[in-house]
């Protein structure tokens, strides 16, 4: 069994599914815990939004300068380093805010650690996968960013379960019971097999790949698809609690989780029929559907209409994120770390600022969230033109050489 771990690429594969799924614990379980944190620290609202804030700036921090560091350092090790960092960060916000002097800097030391770990894990993850001697390369990394939503849908399920019969007070359990998993895959990844990320082809310089124009188009994809995504789903809940008038239990799980289950559906259902529907046609299709999702969400008059606008958002932003690595990796095949470290940072930059446009432009119109959802169709919108603009490039290129 341990010679099959050590030489089967499918172990290397599995191990990435979880190394994802760490990154949806990172990602998803503290908010689920801000109210908590209010009550049991007395911290502020501006202290409790500052959590998210410092997670995903050290994230864009880490993705810009993993483009060289690493190369030095090797993929195994940072890796396994990446884990390790998750590790600490879950089991701190279990201990760190009693140990330390401030019950907040506690959990500030903490949230940094497990975005450290998260930020490498989005990295290196993409182009281990990529880089397995596997047949389907699109379907591969379509599947594999799927266990991102599982484990985002899995981190609200099983929490919520959790609290429902433990009690919330019993936070910090869970929050052990969390880094279990990142300590089981720190131990895979140092067994598994790894192959070289640049292979038959020589790799690009920093210089060398910033010169060309299709990696700013990816770049501008990239950003576009991590703000789809993030605009609505990070709304989605607001929506359903607002405009069905439920719980938040029940909104967190008609919205994001929701969101969350149709995105990993969307990437699940593409690697299983890749074969028969091209790439960039689905991207098209996706960005499409999207676009109408954002029409119903922004323009629908009915509450369950919108909300079910929301949803199916998930499954049309699905592809975006994957298949721009996948079409990228086609096209640039010498691009390497650097490749994916800007693409993920570009990603991440989306992310970030898709959900503050749609909070900015839903202010500036006396906090309607439907003004600020029409705004953002803009991101869809771009997707779909850089996508035709992609394959007019590729006639282009085909010929010149010609």
């Amino acid at each position: 069994m341990l010679q099959a771990v050590k030489t089967k690429y499918e172990h290397t594969i599995y191990a990435g599914y979880l190394g994802y799924i760490t990154q949806a614990i990172v990602n998803n379980f503290a908010p689920l815990l801000f109210l908590t944190f209010g009550r049991e620290y007395g911290l502020t609202l501006d202290q409790i939004t500052l959590i998210t804030t410092v997670n995903f700036f050290v994230q864009l921090c880490v993705d810009l300068l993993s483009a060289k560091l690493m190369d030095r350092i090797g993929y195994r090790r940072g890796i396994v380093g990446a884990h390790l960092f998750a590790v600490a960060g879950l089991a701190g916000m279990a201990c760190l805010p009693d140990l330390v002097g401030s019950p907040y800097l506690g959990l500030m030391i903490s949230v940094v650690l497990y975005a450290v770990g998260g930020g490498i894990i989005e990295v290196l993850i993409s182009p281990i996968i990529e880089a397995c001697p596997t047949e389907k390369k699109e379907a591969a990394m379509s599947l594999l960013h799927s266990f991102y939503c599982w484990g985002h849908v899995a981190v609200v399920l099983l929490s919520t379960l959790f609290f429902q019969v433990f009690g919330v007070g019993n936070w910090k359990v869970m929050a052990c019971i969390w880094a279990l998993v990142p300590l089981f895959n720190l131990f895979y990844f140092t067994l598994v097999p790894l192959y070289p990320i640049v292979q038959d082809t020589e790799e690009l310089s920093l210089g060398g790949l910033l010169g060309q124009k299709v990696f700013w188009l990816f770049l501008v994809i990239m950003i576009c698809a991590g703000a789809s995504e993030q605009a609505m789903s990070q709304w989605a809940s607001a929506f359903a609690e607002s405009g069905l008038r439920v719980s938040k239990t029940v909104g967190d799980l008609a919205g994001p989780c929701a969101f969350a289950l149709l995105m990993g559906t969307s990437r699940a259902l593409y690697a299983k029929y890749s074969e028969k529907l091209p790439l960039k046609k689905f991207m098209k299709m996706s960005a499409v559907l999207c676009i109408l999702c954002y029409v119903v969400a922004a323009f629908s008059g009915q509450a369950v209409i919108g909300l079910l606008g929301c949803a199916l958002c998930g499954f049309s932003v699905g592809i975006f994120w994957p298949g721009t690595f996948s079409v990228a990796a086609g096209r640039l095949p010498g691009g390497g770390t650097a490749m994916y470290a800007l693409m993920a940072l570009a990603g991440d930059v989306g992310c970030s600022s898709g959900p503050t446009v749609v909070g900015l432009a839903a202010g500036a119109f006396g906090g309607d969230l439907k003004k600020g959802m029409a705004i953002a169709m803009i991101f869809p919108v771009m997707i779909l033109l850089g996508i035709c603009m992609m394959k007019e490039q590729k006639k282009e290129g085909q010929t010149k050489g010609r």
